[in-house]
């Protein structure tokens, strides 16, 4: 039986470019909004866009933050993307500043060195610990950003890129993991990353 996938639905978020990197895989997600689903499901994923504290917002209006918190808690398998990478830390201080759901350590902010913002387009991955999840990566990967906010690389990150500073490019956490970039619009590293986190799931 194949495993039920869900793609979270919070009223935003690049949903259509993930569900069709999933159908290339034979795979059928589950595009909902509704909690129980999300905690029951085998795998979810988050795909994030926006501003941080917009979409903290969309979340506890219908109960996905709690949700998302509590499938972490309970190992179950879940994949943030951008945006839904950046909320599992405890805040952001985009605009006026916007807690997180606490998951990892450590805040969001502006980029403070970088040559040009958005950073947008394609950057080099840098692993700094093994993962199952960057298993099939090589030496020279690259991976589609966009995005003018990120994480200091901390405990919980297993990949960085760098724009004119250092910031978390991929993190962990238990059999949660995130990617500051796009996987779905990352051409075959992204793929190699989809995959290995699909495989986990079997």
């Amino acid at each position: 039986m194949p495993p039920r996938i869900v793609a979270i639905d919070y009223g935003g978020g690049n949903i259509g470019s993930l569900v069709g990197a999933l159908r290339r895989r034979a795979i059928e997600p589950i595009v909902t909004d509704d909690r129980l689903a999300v905690l029951e499901a085998d795998a979810a994923f988050f795909p994030g866009d926006g501003a941080f504290a917009a979409t903290m917002q969309a979340l506890r209006e219908r109960g996905l933050d709690t949700a998302i918190y509590e499938r972490i808690e309970r190992g179950r398998p879940f994949f943030g993307i951008c945006v839904g990478m950046q909320v599992l830390f405890e805040r952001s201080s985009e605009f006026d500043g916007a807690a997180g759901l606490g998951i990892l350590r450590g805040e969001v902010g502006r980029f403070e060195r970088a040559p040009r913002l958005p950073h947008m387009g394609w950057n080099r991955l840098e692993p700094t610990a093994a993962h199952p999840l960057l298993a099939e990566l090589g030496e020279e990967e690259y991976a589609y950003f966009l995005h003018s906010y990120r994480a200091l690389p901390g405990a919980d990150c297993i990949a960085t890129a760098t724009h004119g500073e250092r910031f978390a490019a991929v993190v962990a956490h238990g059999a949660a993991v995130g990617t500051q970039f796009h996987p779905e619009k990352s051409q075959r590293t992204g793929e190699k990353i989809l995959d290995a986190f699909l495989a986990s799931l079997n």
